[in-house]
């Protein structure tokens, strides 16, 4: 089993995986004052029995850094994933100089890619003391670095543009169990110019791009391709959203934080709110974590 969580941060993204293996993984950090001691407390607790802590970042913009210095000064952060750049800002925060310095550092930074291969991500094998260490399950599905498209994006950034189309999708699965996709901050018509080189799985749990805002719309033709279950709609003001019509949807801004309990065949929800409720899931009366809304059969 293992659990995700998508931590509700405001305007922003922040989750972790509590893997099933010595894994522990962090997906993008958004923190301010009042929420940073709280976040870092739960972060520290739920990863201490784990060997293998990484931290992924989709991209540069502050909604999804910020906290990333005070966040390495409490947990160290030795694995720092993100694609490989040169984004830069006009207005460099602590936090935007912290991203550089984990990102340019040859001893922490990897460097991912669709199809690229690491231990512990995606390849079991031995630590330095012999243990065993199972794969985390994590798979990058883009960017094509040769891409014409991509390697624009990345001139934008370079130039200090928007870096939103930088970010990569991530792929998590559980060994006979749900399939979960991020795509960070990728935008409705950089999307639709790749649709043709992506190569996209079905899908459970999909975390909807950009906070689920009308400009990270997914194209219907990449929609059709990954069927999601669920789309969880992101933390935005309500008038950027889109809903998604037609699937069903858990939306952050009214659930709060989301857990997803993965287990064989099934992921079992909970949420923040206790007044929170959705009718497309089935109830197994669950009772691990506080505000069960029900359990997707897969």
């Amino acid at each position: 089993m293992s659990i995700v969580k998508s931590i509700s941060v405001g305007e922003g993204d922040m989750f972790y995986i509590k893997h099933g293996s010595e894994n522990f993984t962090i997906i993008d950090c958004c923190m301010d004052d009042d929420n940073k001691d709280r976040i870092v407390k739960e972060l520290k607790l739920e990863k201490k029995d784990k060997e293998v802590l990484r931290f992924i970042s989709t991209h540069p913009d502050d909604d999804h850094i910020k906290g990333i210095k005070y966040l390495d000064e409490k947990i160290s952060i030795v694995n720092f994933y993100c694609v490989k750049n040169e984004a830069a800002k006009s207005d460099e925060t602590d936090d935007f100089l912290k991203y550089c310095e984990l990102r340019d550092s040859v001893e922490k930074a990897f460097y991912i890619e669709k199809g690229c291969k690491r231990k512990w991500m995606n390849e079991s094998g031995p630590d330095k003391n012999g243990k065993q260490i199972d794969s985390s399950g994590i798979n990058i599905l883009w960017p094509i670095p040769s891409n014409q498209k991509y390697k624009d994006a990345l001139k934008v950034a370079k130039d200090g543009g928007d870096p939103n189309n930088i970010s990569p999708i991530i792929k998590y699965s559980l060994s006979n169990g749900a399939t979960i996709l991020w795509m960070g901050d990728l935008k409705s018509d950089f999307m639709k110019s790749i649709k043709d080189v992506l190569q996209l799985p079905k899908v459970h749990i999909l975390f909807a791009p950009h906070h689920g805002r009308d400009s990270g719309k997914i194209p219907t033709e990449l929609l059709e391709t990954m069927n999601p279950d669920i789309i969880i709609i992101g933390e935005a003001k309500s008038k950027h959203l889109n809903y998604y019509s037609g699937y069903n949807t858990i939306t952050q801004n009214s659930a709060g934080d989301i857990i997803l309990d993965c287990i064989t065949n099934k992921v079992h929800i909970y949420v923040g709110s206790d007044t929170y409720s959705v009718d497309f899931l089935d109830n197994e009366n669950m009772t691990d974590y506080d505000n069960y809304i029900g359990t997707l059969n897969l």
